[in-house]
């Protein structure tokens, strides 16, 4: 009974008088761009349970696109109402910031994932099975590969329309990941986005197994690096007493003004706070694929389908540097000096590892995949800035990088043999005399990775660079320009293997694909183009996109 009488206190003090608990109080306008696109995604469950299967299709098509258009839409409305400035504010009783960097990688988030989900849609790139379109994902991805339920399904031409709106859910958890303002927010949009990724790489329609693999990679290294940052979650909340960012800040800043007696034990203890805020690091470190928690990027990019690939590289990298960039900046300030020579290491080997192993790859899927690692460190030398400038050129490059990469997996599902994708390096020779186009938006792409000057890669190395260099990194850049150099000659190499070496006989063919994905490398080079020619306006958006709320 006294157990009872003394939670009952508790309860009191806490809210005056018990059965008074105060009712939340919610943005819902503010929050529209994620509330948009999770409703979207629940209403494409009711689709998939309700509308027939001939209709499914087009249905969850256009219901995915329209919600990715309405959340742009909603996050341009906050941005023009001063919501990315003046108005900027923590929302959802703490949970979440409403910023400008949360609104500009919102947008880059909603807006590569629109142009993904065009690639999501291809349905004329693999020959039609049995008088029926078919698209990158499995008939039936339950059944067991090449078994006679999936036989029946491909018969059948059965499509799998449910991978719309498990994208849209990891879209939903993407939104909120970089706007998360405590430590729970940030677990919980972790797993709402991470979840249905680990289900999307395992829908391969060729090379089940391969894609299967991938997936459980993927789901058990990301279960380890989830495990690590809740463990971190718990320390951070032992050492300061509050899960939320500002809290935590406070703490470390100024030391417990207000210790709660159940932490008093605990709380100011510089041991928790050290481990704890490694053990997040490592976490969102594990989500930006650097090393050395990268060892899941290769094997996972080879082996899911390459239109999840693209989405996969794209957008989750904008949304983890976002938490990460607002962990450092709002949470953990007070700790530069700690975390500084630990990300000056991490940003090192990152880039060299990236350019120096993508150099032994055969298969081009794996080639991009190390090639996303280095990219990774060339971003840490910008938040490794702690300036402004540092946070605009992160977001400046998160966009431009995202378009790229998207793009040239794009043009990857086009070349294919009688396997499929034909992703073996070797199989690309005079890829430019059978396919001149095709080759010549590659290689924009692939220029833009190796940061050649009037390339969208370029303006975004130069930014970060020079926000590294500006704030005393200057050794940081020039390991970046050597690691730069390193990865141009296996970006080049693809060049010269497509141009100036001979097709072989029995060398893959270009599909011609429908308007979608045309669609989707056509943005890509443009932005690639527009950023590189014209990068001002943007660079001055994300400059403006700076300044997180506290």
């Amino acid at each position: 009974m006294s157990s009872v009488a003394s939670v009952h206190s508790l309860w009191t003090v806490a809210h005056g008088a018990p059965g008074k608990i105060p009712a939340p109080h919610v943005e819902y306008a503010q929050l529209s761009p994620t509330l948009i696109v999770l409703g979207a995604a629940v209403l494409g469950v009711v689709v998939e349970a309700f509308v027939p299967r001939r209709h499914r299709y087009y249905s969850q098509l256009l219901l995915t696109v329209v919600a990715l258009a309405a959340g742009f839409a909603a996050v341009i409305g906050l941005a023009a109402g001063g919501f990315g400035s003046a108005k900027a504010h923590i929302a959802a009783m703490g949970a979440l910031a409403v910023d400008g960097p949360a609104l500009f990688l919102q947008g880059t988030i909603l807006l590569v994932s629109l142009v993904a989900v065009f690639t999501f849609a291809e349905r004329r790139l693999d020959p039609a099975a049995h008088g029926k379109h078919v698209d990158s994902f499995a008939a039936q991805p339950a059944a067991v590969p090449d078994g006679a339920a999936e036989q029946a399904a491909v018969k059948a031409g059965f499509t799998t329309t449910e991978v719309f709106p498990i994208a849209l859910f990891a879209v939903g958890g993407m939104l909120v990941f970089p706007a998360a303002n405590d430590l729970l927010t940030l677990f919980i949009a972790l797993e709402v986005f991470s979840l249905p990724l680990y289900i999307l790489c395992a829908l391969a329609r060729r090379q089940r197994l391969l894609s299967q693999e991938a997936a459980v990679k993927y789901f058990l290294l990301g279960a380890f690096s989830s495990a690590f940052l809740l463990f971190g979650v718990a320390l951070l909340y032992g050492y300061a007493g509050t899960v939320t960012y500002a809290g935590i800040a406070e703490v470390i800043s100024d030391g417990a003004k207000q210790i709660d007696p159940a932490l008093a034990g605990t709380m100011g203890n510089d041991a928790l706070l050290l481990i704890g805020a490694a053990l997040v690091l490592m976490g969102l470190l594990f989500k930006v694929g650097a090393v050395p928690f990268h060892m899941w990027t290769p094997d996972v990019y080879q082996g899911a389908p390459t239109p999840v690939t693209g989405f996969m590289a794209a957008a989750t990298k904008v949304a983890a540097f976002g938490a990460l960039l607002r962990l450092l900046y709002v949470v953990l300030p007070g700790m530069r000096w700690d975390w500084q020579p630990v990300m000056w290491g991490v940003a090192i080997i990152t880039m060299l590892g990236g350019a120096i192993v993508a150099i032994t790859q055969t298969d081009i899927k794996r080639l991009l995949a190390y090639s996303s690692i280095a990219h990774a460190g060339f971003i840490l030398a910008g938040v490794i800035a702690t300036s402004e400038e540092g946070i605009s050129s992160v977001l400046f490059y998160l966009a431009a990088y995202s378009f790229v990469t998207l793009g040239a997996f794009a043009v990857v599902t086009l070349v294919r043999d009688a396997g499929g994708e034909a992703t073996q390096l070797s199989k690309w020779a005079g890829l430019g005399r059978r396919s001149p186009l095709v080759a010549a938006v590659f290689a924009v792409f692939l220029l833009a990775f190796a940061g050649i000057p009037l390339t969208s890669g370029f303006a975004g190395k130069f930014a970060v660079f020079k926000a590294a260099a500006q704030s005393g990194a200057g050794w940081l850049v020039v390991v970046g320009v050597l690691s730069s150099a390193i990865a141009a000659f296996f970006y080049i190499r693809v060049i010269v293997l497509m141009f100036f070496q001979e097709p072989k006989a029995d060398g893959p063919t270009v599909a011609v694909p429908s308007p979608l994905t045309t669609t989707a490398i056509a943005i890509g080079v443009a932005v690639t183009l527009v950023l590189g020619l014209a990068p001002q306006y943007f660079l001055d958006l994300a400059g403006q996109a700076g300044v997180f709320v506290r």
